[in-house]
Formats: structure tokens, C-alpha cells, sequence
């Protein structure tokens, strides 16, 4: 199972920018998925999930900003960004709860690589 994200890039203060992850391989039923980051200097932290019922839960820095949705069918999560901020500067990294079909199935957190957004006053 690999998860690749994408849509990261440099906007100016204000402006908007849509992350997706898709999930690949031997999938059998996904649960949570979701958005972390880590900005320079600091520690990773939650932005948003978003749970197999669509529910949703984001961090305090960027409600009524940032919206996170799936599309099941396409094994993707994405996050749309709206009046970005400088302290939004991060590396973003989505994840998801993934039951990996196999002989034993198995259940785990996977991660993607990491894209990065940076926003400029």
C-alpha cells in the first residue's frame, strides 16, 4: 500500500491551494484518512480528518479555511486550502487507516511522502 500526495506550491498570502493523496495497492476497506504537517522548526501536527461516515474534525489554526473531503471510489483524500496564511508554511502529509487485503489481512497506518506548501506575505 503506498499513499502519494501532491498539489503543494508557493501562493501568496490569501490565496488557495487543493492537496490530494490517493492510495494504492492491495486495499480493502479504508477508514480514517487525513492531513498533518510540520512547518520549520516545529512539530508535526493534525490539520484534519475525515472519517469513512465524511465526518470531520480539524485543528482550531484552520477552521472555516481549510476543508477536507474523499472520494471513496478513488481511494483520495483531499484538502482544500482557502486564505492561506505565512504560518501555514509546512511540510503537509496525509494519512490514512488502511485494512490491507492479503492472505491475513491487516490493518495499519500508512503515510505519504510529503508535499510542501509555502505561503508568502
Amino acid at each position: 500500500v503506498q499513499l502519494q500526495a501532491s498539489g503543494g506550491g508557493s501562493v501568496q498570502a490569501g490565496g488557495s491551494l487543493r492537496l490530494s493523496c490517493t492510495a494504492s495497492g492491495s486495499i480493502f476497506k479504508i477508514h480514517d484518512m487525513g492531513w498533518y504537517r510540520r512547518a520549520p522548526g516545529k512539530q508535526r501536527e493534525l490539520v484534519a480528518t475525515i472519517n469513512s461516515d465524511g465526518s470531520a474534525n480539524y485543528a482550531d489554526s484552520v477552521k472555516d479555511r481549510f476543508t477536507i473531503s474523499r472520494e471513496d471510489d478513488k481511494n483520495t483524500v483531499y484538502l482544500q486550502m482557502n486564505s492561506l496564511k505565512p504560518e501555514d508554511t509546512a511540510v503537509y502529509f496525509c494519512t490514512a487507516d488502511i485494512l490491507k487485503w492479503d492472505k491475513i489481512p491487516s490493518r495499519n497506518d500508512y503515510w505519504g511522502q510529503g508535499t510542501l506548501v509555502t505561503v508568502s506575505s
